[in-house]
């Protein structure tokens, strides 16, 4: 691994890791595809997987006392289990042709069908939480294992859970600390379901992945949450909002796009 190729992994993971904190998803979204550029797509879904995972363990311990356990329940079984569903529909959506497919810098992208889907759903949730009408709804806690299906369902199928779960808890009243701290268990626990099917991967791929490489990008994610934690407190619900808006909008782009 040349030394500018881990410094570029090194530093995403710590800026990535540090917007997750705050907006309850992006890791995987933004470090994935930086590992993609110097492994094969297989190998970079693994070493993002454990890093994430490793990063969410140590934000359970910063944040996960101020957890709301009602809506980890009502939330996290329906996502758990919904994630197979979605896992299932992407073995089918995976097999349709690109919509369409481009050159950028060099790279060959294109417009799959499931990222475009889950695109332009994300973007038309950003639009209902802009919309004044919207701004001050809040979900009942009976539908909270609705949003707990939805999230889980699009996890299995992108893995994007984060984006909807954090869609869905900004619209449940918690206070800026229980979104993080809850958002924070609600990923460890899929994380923990989905680890055994990377770790085959990770372990039995073909050159071995360079696991200094993991290791650093950890305590570089570490970094990052640690960071993101101290600037909590300066930060208001709205502000909150606005961040996770702002990232959603981007994310939605780039898998549209083919970029993500």
């Amino acid at each position: 691994m040349e030394d500018m190729e881990t410094l570029v992994i090194v530093l995403c993971a710590f800026v990535a890791s540090g917007l997750t904190l705050l907006s309850g998803f992006g890791l995987g979204t933004l470090l994935m595809p930086v590992v993609a550029l110097f492994f094969p797509v297989e190998i970079a879904v693994s070493v993002t997987a454990v890093v994430h995972l490793a990063n969410n363990l140590f934000k359970l311990a910063l944040v996960g006392w101020r957890a709301d356990r009602g809506v980890v329940l009502r939330f996290g079984i329906p996502a758990v289990l919904a994630a197979f569903a979605g896992s299932l529909t992407l073995g089918w959506l995976a097999h349709l042709p690109p919509l369409a497919e481009y050159s950028l810098m060099g790279r060959t992208l294109a417009v799959v069908p499931v990222k475009l889907t889950v695109g332009l759903l994300i973007l038309g949730f950003v639009a209902m939480e802009l919309s004044p009408a919207m701004a001050a709804w809040r979900f009942d806690a009976r539908l909270l294992p609705v949003g707990g299906c939805v999230s889980g369902f699009f996890g299995g199928l992108s893995g994007n859970q984060g984006a909807f779960r954090s869609m869905f808890l900004l619209k449940t009243g918690l206070s800026k600390e229980q979104f993080i701290a809850t958002g924070v268990v609600l990923a460890v626990i899929v994380d923990l379901a989905r680890m055994p099917v990377y770790g085959v991967a990770f372990f039995k791929s073909g050159p071995p992945v360079d696991l200094m490489l993991v290791v650093v990008a950890s305590l570089s994610a570490f970094a990052g949450s640690f960071l993101a934690a101290r600037l909590l407190k300066k930060l208001t619900i709205r502000s909150l909002q606005v961040i996770v808006g702002t990232l959603l909008i981007l994310v939605a782009f780039g898998m549209i796009t083919g970029v993500l």
